[in-house]
């Protein structure tokens, strides 16, 4: 009864986390897949790839930390 408001809330936001994790892995692929096609590749385009690779880490880091467990989190999903 007393707990099972703060256990809703965090598997909400342990949801949230897993759906942004996701959206930072395409985010990522799609900016490597961009930096790779594009033959003049600038200082910027390099930039947000590594930009959208290090929120990748970050949210990654942190579910990790929160030891939040679903499908969509894997060890095999981090490739450099």
């Amino acid at each position: 009864m007393f707990g099972s408001k703060k256990q809703r809330l965090r598997h909400e936001f342990d949801d949230k986390l897993l759906d942004a994790i996701e959206r930072a892995k395409q985010e990522w692929d799609q900016a490597k897949e961009t930096e790779i096609a594009v033959a003049d590749v600038d200082v910027e385009m390099t930039s947000q790839t590594a930009l959208a690779r290090q929120k990748y880490l970050f949210l990654y880091r942190e579910a990790r930390r929160r030891q939040v467990r679903g499908k969509h989190i894997q060890a095999s999903v981090f490739d450099y």
